[in-house]
């Protein structure tokens, strides 16, 4: 669908110095950066833990599991920031001198998601003293009672948004809880274990606990890859705070100070590390690593994470690159059922839902949520997909888009029609939720009832927001370094985009699905390499074309040790 291009603009005035480059100063401050200090990535800007709330009751009680040689147990989520969270609080326990620390992911296609009463079950026969939850356990109210009724004590970390009841837990540390005041509420499950980590390695340290025992005491910026991996995977907003915990993590993953297996799966993916960005982070590591969740087990992917040598590692890497090509293939089926489905429906209908619910008893529920996004971003409006579970449910998978949070529109089907939704929990942009089949019906005509509350036929044009036009001498490989290193850019923090018109010389298809383009620059004698991703192939290639209109970003492509400028195109149209 074509989408329109709006350019940013900021409407606050900057004071910048001239250290920072004219063309980054313009695109700062259409983010809301406004002076040289905003961009400080100095690592002691990164805000303390105290206001955590519930972060004193968390390091009494890992303190007590420390002295006292107590049985611990993390229960992760089966995405990359569960595996980079469980990992995480494993190496670092660990490191802190804890003997009897182990680790365990619900399978996703028996349990589900979160703390449930029969993954406590699970865990009750590792007989753990501490059962510590992370990246999920705000919403498990039953399963965090049934471990306590065990004996156990829980401490539940996470950052997704609470429900109206919280568990009983003897602690909770949650950004996203009633009543905290830590400022940043965007930090993903590992950025949260990472700081109960830092608090307590502190506490530690006050006790004299290092000294007293000759323990090498931790270094907690060793763990910034981990963190900067599950940070971006998760796709949580690069406020300033994450955006200092994902730059410092990427230096280290840079300067081959990484754990192996994301040295092994940057290899996999044809990154070259030393040159890392985010986006390498969530479109070559992150997804080879979801693939074992989505598919399998993600205890695969943590194994891989958790691996001490480069041969190990490499080889659990495989692994999971093999997991991942086939979740493609799977994808890549759905999503032609999908495609099928609503021109059907829109032929029925005249129009699409604003809110689109689509189901198909046959889809692989470990890949709905990818499908969902693909949906999202070819007809802007929010998508549920749906699978059949197999306890008799059908589990749904819900991406929004900017303006809609998919949560609360959730919740406010609940709340009008509290028969139809078993449960349910995630983010703004992103949610699942769980109901029988008999009332899908019922709960799609909900569901885009609600969402035309959020909506008007105008915002379901797709808009590419553009950093404006640059003039041909401006695209080079220096410019392309500069706005590569100046980020990190991600979600809620937009990597540059820019548009403007080019000369079409030349245009192929590759691997039957990407249009690779040699541009000549308007007005002058140079040409440039472009490659447009997963086009329209009704449209795409087009020999009538002699220009063409692009959104896109300045990037650098390396082959064979040449390193030269490219275009990664958002959006293409003819021009003539």
């Amino acid at each position: 669908m074509q989408k329109n291009i709006s350019r940013r603009v900021s409407k606050i005035p900057a004071a910048f110095s001239d250290q920072i480059h004219p063309l980054l100063q313009r695109i700062y401050a259409a983010r809301g950066i406004l002076s040289d200090a905003e961009v400080d990535r100095a690592l002691s800007r990164l805000l303390p833990p105290d206001r955590l709330k519930g972060l004193p009751e968390a390091l009494a009680l890992l303190v007590a599991a420390l002295q006292n040689d107590q049985s611990i147990l993390i229960v992760g989520d089966f995405d990359a920031d569960g595996a980079t969270s469980s990992v995480l609080a494993v190496l670092a326990l660990r490191a802190m001198g804890a003997q009897r620390v182990d680790y365990l992911v619900p399978d996703r296609f028996r349990y589900g998601y979160g703390l449930t009463p029969a993954i406590v079950e699970v865990a009750q026969q590792r007989a753990p003293d501490l059962l510590i939850t992370v990246d999920n356990g705000i919403s498990s109210v039953e399963g965090v009672a049934a471990a306590r009724r065990l004996g156990m004590r829980v401490l539940v970390t996470d950052h997704h948004l609470p429900g109206a009841q919280l568990p009983e837990a003897d602690a909770i540390v949650n950004p996203n809880q009633p009543g905290c005041e830590f400022p940043s509420k965007a930090l993903a499950g590992v950025g949260v274990i990472f700081y109960v980590m830092s608090a307590l390695r502190s506490r530690l340290r006050e006790l004299g606990w290092f000294a007293e025992r000759g323990f090498v005491e931790p270094r907690m910026v060793e763990f910034l890859d981990l963190v900067a991996l599950g940070t971006v995977a998760d796709v949580v907003p690069l406020d300033a705070n994450n955006r200092l915990l994902v730059h410092h993590g990427l230096q280290r993953i840079r300067a081959g100070n990484c754990r192996p297996a994301i040295r092994a799966l940057a290899e996999i993916g044809k990154r070259n590390l030393s040159q890392l960005v985010a986006a390498d982070l969530g479109f070559a590591i992150g997804p080879r690593l979801n693939a074992a969740g989505r598919l399998d087990d993600m205890s695969h992917g943590i194994e891989c994470l958790l691996a001490e040598q480069e041969s190990s590692a490499k080889a659990l890497a495989e692994e999971l690159n093999l997991l991942n090509a086939e979740r493609r293939e799977i994808e890549a089926g759905m999503q032609q059922e999908a495609q099928s489905a609503l021109q059907q429906l829109a032929l029925n209908t005249r129009e699409l839902p604003f809110g689109l619910c689509l189901y198909n008893a046959s889809w692989h529920q470990g890949v709905i949520g990818i499908l969902a996004s693909r949906i999202k971003e070819r007809y802007h409006r929010p998508v549920i997909a749906f699978a059949k579970a197999d306890n008799g449910e059908i589990k749904g998978s819900a991406r929004s888009v900017q303006g809609v949070h998919i949560r609360d529109v959730l919740d406010a089907v609940a709340s009008r029609h509290p028969e139809l939704i078993s449960r349910f929990g995630g983010h703004a942009m992103a949610a699942g939720l769980s109901l029988q089949p008999e009332h899908f019906d019922a709960f799609r005509a909900a569901f885009d009832a609600e969402v035309r509350r959020w909506l008007t036929v105008e915002d379901l044009v797709g808009v590419i927001q553009s950093d404006g036009e640059l003039a041909p001498a401006e695209i080079d490989l220096p410019l392309a370094d500069l706005l590569r290193n100046a980020g990190p850019w991600g979600q809620g923090f937009p990597e540059p985009l820019f548009d403007g018109c080019f000369e079409l010389l030349e245009q192929k298809l590759l691997k039957e699905k990407h249009l690779k383009m040699t541009l000549g620059l308007q007005g002058t004698n140079r040409v440039l390499d472009a490659i447009a991703f997963n086009v329209d192939l009704q449209c795409w290639p087009n020999q009538n074309a002699k220009s063409v209109r692009l959104a896109y970003r300045l990037d650098v492509n390396e082959f064979r040790g040449v390193r030269r400028a490219q275009l990664l195109v958002e959006d293409l149209q003819p021009a003539g």
